[in-house]
């Protein structure tokens, strides 16, 4: 380990951990570093031309920072010169060196999106995870969120983001992408994620979000029918989805059989519960409202990376107690 200079030692008599500190210590011991570094070096440059590339790992965590802390690449290289929490996390000494400016760090993300490196990850981390103890078990639970997209044409071509799509919930009109999610029922972890446009039925994807050795799946009634879809056939998984509103209302009508069946609803809701934990950490925890980028291939693998990130978000505290 290199001798720190002046410039990142403070001379501040009195410090308090702050949440961030807190939140960077907690993620720096969790997250497998090697083994995600070594899925990214072969598609790395080698540095046999030109300037010598960055490390791996200095850029992978930077590309991290950007996920929990919802930055752009310039928001990303203007932290690294404002926050020492930050630098300290990346291991960036100013007075050795500046911070990857924010080309490096647009260049990195798109070395990810290209070569389709967060599903990678994603897999590497539940490997991870399962080593660990936390195993894929036999039941699956699957939802999607919407999420919103910029509705301006203030651009070149003026012209709105033309994967993206308009779906009406409720009464109101969203315009944007879905994050499609397959989650294990015992843990909550999640296990396959797929970005579509607004408009895609949840139906059409639910057969694709499972992992092959379920034994029974839960879903809302917006996936009413997938077990008879054309890709379902051959699964034995019993499906397990909530009923229509407009049904649910009909039956409590009648007194001796309605009682029975809002009590199976309320338990098929009770289990559904845990797959909106993945949603709350990208979206409250991680900040993760709209979408940054235009096309569904860059948003659909900032959303693998994110939902591969809430997976050790979640398992932390069972981590770090079993390291230390």
């Amino acid at each position: 380990m290199r001798q720190k200079t002046f410039s990142s030692i403070g001379f501040e008599v009195h410090h308090k951990p702050t949440r961030r500190e807190r939140f960077l210590g907690e993620m720096d011991a969790v997250v497998p570093w090697s083994s995600l570094c070594a899925l990214i070096e072969p598609h790395y440059p080698s540095g046999e031309r030109g300037r010598p590339p960055i490390g791996i790992e200095r850029m992978l965590r930077i590309y991290f920072l950007q996920q929990w802390f919802n930055m752009s690449d310039p928001q990303a290289e203007d932290c690294l010169y404002d926050s020492v929490a930050m630098r300290n996390f990346v291991g960036i000494d100013l007075g050795r060196e500046s911070a990857p400016d924010e080309t490096t760090i647009c260049k990195f993300r798109h070395l990810i999106e290209e070569n389709g490196l967060g599903h990678v990850m994603l897999a590497a981390v539940n490997d991870h995870l399962k080593v660990n103890g936390f195993k894929v078990g036999t039941g699956t639970i699957m939802d999607a969120t919407l999420i919103s997209a910029p509705s301006s044409t203030r651009n070149g071509k003026g012209e709105r983001d033309p994967e993206m799509h308009q779906t009406k919930k409720g009464n109101n009109w969203h315009f944007g992408m879905k994050a499609h999610i397959g989650t294990d029922a015992d843990s909550g972890l999640v296990h396959t994620v797929i970005g579509t446009a607004a408009n895609v039925s949840d139906v059409t994807v639910g057969n694709d979000l499972l992992h092959g050795s379920e034994k029974y799946v839960f879903a809302d009634a917006g996936y009413q029918g997938a077990d008879k879809r054309p890709e379902a056939e051959g699964s034995k998984a019993q499906w397990h989805v909530a009923m229509k509103p407009s049904v649910r209302r009909k039956w409590k009508r009648t007194p001796r059989i309605g009682w029975m069946i809002e009590l199976a609803e309320r338990h098929k809701a009770s289990v559904r519960a845990k797959v909106e934990h993945p949603f709350r950490v990208v979206k409250r925890q991680f900040g993760y409202a709209k979408v940054r980028y235009r096309g569904l291939m860059k948003n659909t693998a900032q959303l693998m990376t994110m939902f591969a990130l809430s997976n050790l978000w979640m398992a932390r505290h069972r981590l770090l107690r079993m390291a230390g």
